[in-house]
């Protein structure tokens, strides 16, 4: 029955191994080779050229920033092979086919072309997964690499992130079962097999770890903040003078940013420019602050600042529109994605929150931190960066104090906020005090939005901030 068995079938691998000790390996050779004697090569398997393919958004080329993979690897339906990044987002490529890496087409940063080869797999023909354009040779293949080749022989099923953290921990999903729908692999799965591994005892949830605010200790007093009298520190880098001028291509987000920035010349900017006291903001901050680390969240001034803007363009929603390319249409968009233009080290990137208008302060921090610390590591998705409808970019946490912003088409509004500064001001009695005084310069959309409007705008957003407990009264 054994021998009939390895006869009938193509690959070895359907042999269990408590009748394969049964025979000596002269006897499976045989067998091996009788059965590629009587039918044509399904042993065989087949080269694929895995092409990259559209991933949308016009994108024609992307830079690839790491691979996952290397030659000689073996990879299942859905697994991650490579991370590229285009000028718009960092995009994962997971695999189509099961099998084994035999080339990689390009080397990091390199310009890899939709519709070109990524990756050359070994798959096997006996499945017939690949049309026959795609296959560009049958090379024989031994055994053993046949075995290799079939091992995994199922789809594993997991979300990006779920694939990231296996990746960092140096697990193969291959050799995890999944208890989500239809075996799918879920975080509880990988925490799972890391206890089991190491032996430790982790949470029974994957929830954010909640972080208790820090004790007061007796310990000296730090020396008080003074804001104005930073030193910049230069950027630490190695100026080397070679005295050759160099030619570098433009690319990644860069090139998105001549794309944007070319579109926006076409609009007729004006530009709004007034300050705001935000004592009373910056004392409630203060408050906020412990509480929303023992969530574990961060709170800085940005979700106050979005959460006001969201509320004063449900009564001017004028600017949380669009307009159309012959100038016939404005399309008042339902959703109030926020945009927060971020400073990193792949250039100027702005990434949305989105549905503001539903979203709490607390909402909006959360949200924020986690595109932030996307956004540090360049791995922000293409959801995160489109869909804006309008944004707010603060140029205080560098330094500046006011701002021309540039609109982001299809926009048609945009606010610079500047640095918070503690200025002299006088009260209601004529009495001096001591003020925290931020500056905002908005630019619109001249076509379809007035000053007036801009000015009715920023003034009920000036109000929301200098008096937060009014908030309250319109929150949703």
């Amino acid at each position: 029955v054994c021998i009939h068995r390895v006869r009938s079938c193509s690959s070895i691998r359907f042999i269990k191994s408590k009748y394969v000790c049964v025979f000596d390996k002269s006897a499976l050779k045989f067998s091996h080779q009788q059965r590629l004697f009587r039918t044509s090569a399904v042993s065989c398997g087949q080269i694929v050229q895995f092409k990259l393919s559209d991933i949308g958004e016009g994108i024609t080329e992307v830079t690839v920033k790491e691979w996952y993979v290397k030659e000689g690897d073996s990879v299942s339906q859905f697994d991650s092979i490579c991370e590229v990044q285009s000028d718009k987002a960092s995009v994962t490529i997971t695999s189509r086919y099961d099998g084994i890496i035999r080339k990689l087409h390009y080397s990091i940063d390199d310009i890899a072309f939709v519709g070109k080869p990524l990756v050359d797999i070994e798959i096997d023909a006996s499945k017939g997964v690949a049309s026959e354009e795609d296959v560009v040779e049958t090379p024989p293949m031994s055994h053993e690499e046949h075995t290799h080749q079939e091992i995994k022989g199922h789809k594993t099923l997991a979300t990006p992130a779920v694939r990231r953290l296996a990746m960092e921990n140096n697990i193969k999903l291959s050799e995890i079962v999944g208890t989500g729908k239809d075996n799918r692999i879920l975080k509880e799965d990988i925490l799972n097999y890391l206890a089991k591994q190491t032996g430790a005892i982790l949470p029974p949830s994957p929830k954010a770890e909640i972080v208790p605010p820090p004790r007061k200790t007796e310990a000296v007093p730090a020396a008080p903040k003074d804001k104005a009298r930073k030193i910049p520190v230069p950027v630490s880098r190695p100026i080397a003078f070679s005295g050759k001028d160099r030619t570098e291509p433009v690319t990644g987000f860069q090139k998105a940013m001549v794309k944007t920035m070319s579109a926006a010349l076409k609009i007729p900017h004006f530009g709004y420019s007034d300050e705001v006291d935000l004592t009373q903001l910056v004392q409630l901050r203060e408050e906020l602050k412990p509480l929303a680390e023992m969530r574990g969240v961060k709170l800085s001034f940005m979700p106050f600042f979005i959460k006001a803007a969201s509320m004063g363009l449900l009564q001017y929603p004028i600017l949380n529109a669009s307009l159309d390319e012959n100038c016939q249409n404005v399309t008042y968009k339902a959703s109030h994605n926020i945009g927060v233009a971020m400073d990193t080290e792949q250039g100027l990137i702005v990434p949305n929150v989105k549905n503001v208008q539903v979203c709490s302060v607390f909402d909006i921090a959360v949200e924020l931190n986690r595109l932030q610390s996307l956004g540090s590591a360049g791995q922000l998705g293409t959801s995160d960066l489109t869909g804006g409808t309008f944004t707010l970019s603060n140029i205080g946490t560098i330094g500046g104090t006011y701002a021309k912003p540039v609109i982001l088409p299809p926009e048609v509004a945009i606010g610079a906020l500047g640095k918070i500064q503690v200025l002299p001001r006088f009260n209601g009695k004529g009495e001096v005090f001591k003020a925290q005084i931020m500056n905002v310069s908005w630019s619109a959309d001249h076509r379809i939005i007035d000053g007036a409007t801009m000015a009715r705008f920023s003034n009920l957003w000036k109000s929301y901030l200098e008096n937060p407990a009014s908030m309250l009264l319109d929150l949703k």
